[in-house]
């Protein structure tokens, strides 16, 4: 009887801090094509859009775990597209903030993938961390004002990196070439010339 009272007595002690371990306040997305950071923020209650991003983009599991779990722990196989960032502000129960950083690849098919690191430090715990998938999870992000396909680059662009992945670098070593060609050729001919 004892040992069951001291069990009662460690989970209700437990209780309040399991309690006040709730999701992000806030999230901040960031990555190519956008001018600046998407910011969702919120109460975590059922509906509003920290909740809707938090469970689609895979938070808790990845966050805390879950039974059964719904994580993968392989990348998955194929080109996932550019890689954005989320960054969550989570209220922790003793008043401050911790903050966590998951991979978001929003543009993968056939659904958008997240991935967070295993360890981040939580509350007094680390990240279960992980891969997930959620089919909903682009379409939360597009309404907020992520672009509806994932950006190009420009055709205006004039970097060497644009230029030399474009083949242009050989057009240029044949012109170096002729220019080198031409140059000895007259040089031979000057001296001919001139004995």
């Amino acid at each position: 009887m004892k040992r069951l009272l001291f069990m009662f007595a460690v989970a209700a002690l437990a209780l309040p801090a399991t309690a006040l371990a709730k999701g992000p306040s806030e999230a901040s997305i960031t990555g190519p094509g956008l001018s600046k950071a998407i910011k969702i923020t919120g109460p975590e209650s059922d509906g509003s859009p920290m909740m809707n991003l938090a469970e689609a983009a895979g938070f808790f599991p990845a966050a805390f775990g879950q039974t059964p779990d719904p994580m993968t722990y392989t990348r998955p196989k194929g080109n996932l597209g550019p890689k954005y960032s989320i960054d969550y502000v989570v209220p922790g129960p003793d008043g401050g903030n911790d903050t966590l950083h998951q991979d978001l690849y929003p543009y993968a098919k056939p659904s958008a993938w997240t991935h967070m690191a295993a360890g981040q430090p939580i509350f007094d715990m680390t990240t279960h961390g992980g891969w997930f998938t959620d089919s909903r999870l682009k379409g939360i992000l597009v309404a907020r004002g992520l672009p509806q396909a994932p950006p190009t680059t420009s055709s205006k662009d004039t970097s060497s990196a644009s230029f030399f992945s474009t083949g242009k670098i050989g057009l240029l070593v044949l012109v170096l070439f002729g220019i080198g060609a031409a140059a000895v050729l007259t040089r031979r001919h000057l001296r001919g010339t001139a004995t």
